[in-house]
């Protein structure tokens, strides 16, 4: 076994998975590493690439597990000699190295999720604090936490500056598997810009295994997903949970009602210059947290690229979104009245509690009907800022508006183009060219409309994308949709 980094106390043999430690010039086995979860990962040990024109190699792996999925990092040597770490989450992905901590870093008790705190003079927000183990790992490593035993993660993040590069925001990570607890500090990058070679070759990865049958109803299912935790049997709708792999009794929930999203899944379509698959759906409804009585659902479709991770599409009353991941920590105002991310300022439009009530397609996190979180919506312009919390997490995503004729093109619907147009293709133009007369006599209608919908309107918020209140979901961004952070979602 060779030891390339001097920084490295651990390895893994490749062969038996025995693993060794390193104590000077002692090797010491200390026991055998369980095998990795095959989550199809385009990385791989010996993989190089170029970070701020550094050239690293990447010569370990250590594979975690959290309450609703798995995530990797990469242990990466720098040509320098020091040791990085390259992040992989959700198609996401962060590149860090250690920070020295100018004061003892506080417990993980006391970092509150949604609270802010300094950090070596920079203010952070937390964005998570998680309960993890480690499952697996391979190759040469700086630290090896114990297998399968729990500690803490906590994730925190800078607001970044928007400024010329991408300044997206920090994500600083504190590890309590040590004491004291060990920090790295990383940003967002993208693999392209790394220029890696090495890389798995995506048309001969090992399929063996991603096949089984339906818990439920035994028909044969596919994994097609890299890293699938959730999918939706195609014949009885159930919704089924990966996360613990394919061995073994696999839960799973039915799913009565099912809705039909309007994009198959499956489809292919490019929206932003960028070729997009769509590989989940899910149908969200949302109720005034002062009247659980008003109710309104929209529809969210999964998009995955291979190299540039998910985004979704969002499809409300209001018109269509296109939305990803924060890396970042926008700043909320005036008990959340407005909130500031970019250097942008984007003013509260609505708050409500979501849930999550219909699946469809696979899922790169541990998705669930009946997920709540608590969301807030900004917008500025076209431009558009969602805030999810829950009792673990705070997540932010943010995007844009886009036409729905753009939506219907991007995936070769053209045909069915009257199904895309929502509540904003309505233009002011049309009405201001009417006259007087013809208003008055159009408002009548419409008063005589409103009160028969009113009375017997058939749309149910559970099944179907409508509004039963004045609210309507816009911005998007799912539960579970978190970016990859320096260490998990």
């Amino acid at each position: 076994m060779d030891f390339r980094s001097a920084q490295s106390t651990h390895a893994v043999c490749a062969y038996c998975q025995s693993t060794v430690a390193r104590q000077g010039e002692v090797l010491k086995r200390i026991g055998k590493m369980a095998e990795l979860f095959d989550d199809h990962s385009l990385l791989q040990l010996q993989a190089s690439g170029v970070w701020k024109g550094q050239a690293f190699t990447l010569v370990g792996r250590l594979q975690y597990r959290y309450g609703e999925g798995t995530w990797s990092e990469w242990h990466a040597l720098l040509a320098d000699g020091r040791s990085a770490y390259l992040s992989e989450d959700n198609g996401a992905y962060v590149f860090s190295t250690a920070l020295t901590s100018q004061r003892e870093l506080p417990t993980a008790e006391q970092f509150r999720v949604g609270a802010t705190t300094a950090i070596n003079g920079t203010t952070f927000s937390v964005a998570s604090n998680q309960s993890v183990a480690l499952i697996a790992a391979q190759g040469e490593l700086p630290h090896l936490p114990p297998l399968g035993q729990s500690f803490a993660m906590v994730e925190l993040r800078s607001q970044g500056t928007g400024a010329i590069g991408r300044d997206e925001g920090s994500v600083l990570s504190i590890d309590y598997s040590t004491q004291p607890p060990t920090a790295s500090l990383g940003q967002p990058v993208l693999l392209d810009d790394l220029k890696l070679t090495g890389l798995r070759d995506a048309a001969v990865k090992d399929e063996k295994g991603r096949q089984f049958s339906c818990p439920n109803c035994g028909a044969a299912l596919v994994v097609t997903l890299a890293g699938c935790q959730s999918m939706s049997c195609g014949a009885c709708h159930s919704l089924i949970d990966l996360s613990q792999g394919l061995g073994g009794e696999l839960k799973h929930a039915l799913q009565d009602e099912p809705v039909q999203p309007l994009i198959p899944l499956g489809s292919s379509g490019k929206l932003q210059g960028v070729d997009w698959q769509v590989v989940g759906f899910q149908h969200r409804m949302g109720t005034d947290p002062g009247d659980p009585d008003e109710q309104f659902g929209w529809e969210e479709y999964l998009l995955y690229h291979a190299t540039r991770g998910f985004i979704f599409l969002v499809d409300s009353t209001e018109g269509w979104s296109v939305v990803k991941p924060c890396t970042g920590a926008p700043v909320l105002h005036g008990n959340g009245q407005s909130a500031t991310y970019l250097g942008t300022t984007y003013p509260l439009k609505e708050s409500y509690n979501a849930e999550t009530s219909y699946v469809a397609g696979e899922f790169y996190w541990q998705v669930q009907r009946g997920q709540k979180t608590f969301n807030r919506d900004f917008a500025s312009g076209k431009s558009l800022l969602s805030q999810e919390t829950s009792r673990n997490e705070v997540t932010w995503s943010s995007g844009s508006r886009v036409e729905s004729k753009e939506v219907a093109k991007a995936f070769k619907l053209e045909a069915d183009a009257e199904l895309f147009k929502r509540g904003d293709a309505s233009p002011l133009s049309s009405i201001l060219s009417l006259n007087l007369r013809t208003i008055l006599i159009g408002l009548a209608l419409i008063g005589v409309l409103l009160f028969v919908v009113s009375s017997c309107s058939r749309c149910d918020p559970r099944v179907e994308n409508c509004s039963t209140s004045s609210s309507s979901r816009s911005s998007g961004g799912s539960f579970g949709g978190f970016s990859g952070g320096g260490g998990h979602k």
